[in-house]
């Protein structure tokens, strides 16, 4: 299992515990999932955050 999924399953059950329920709730675990699943990503190299964070007019 890479971190990219562990990062996922964490960001997703911290949602669900955070807001549990509604569709409000449902919306916060996929944000926190896909927050977790970014983070994960960026440590295993699968992709680079620091190219989508940094802009477009700093070079």
């Amino acid at each position: 299992m890479t971190t990219a999924t562990v990062g996922l399953l964490a960001g997703l059950l911290l949602g669900v515990a955070a807001a549990a329920g509604g569709f409000t709730g449902f919306l916060i675990a996929v944000i926190l999932g896909a927050i977790g699943y970014a983070i994960g990503g960026q440590r295993d190299g699968e992709f680079d955050l620091t190219t989508i964070l940094r802009g477009r007019g700093r070079g």
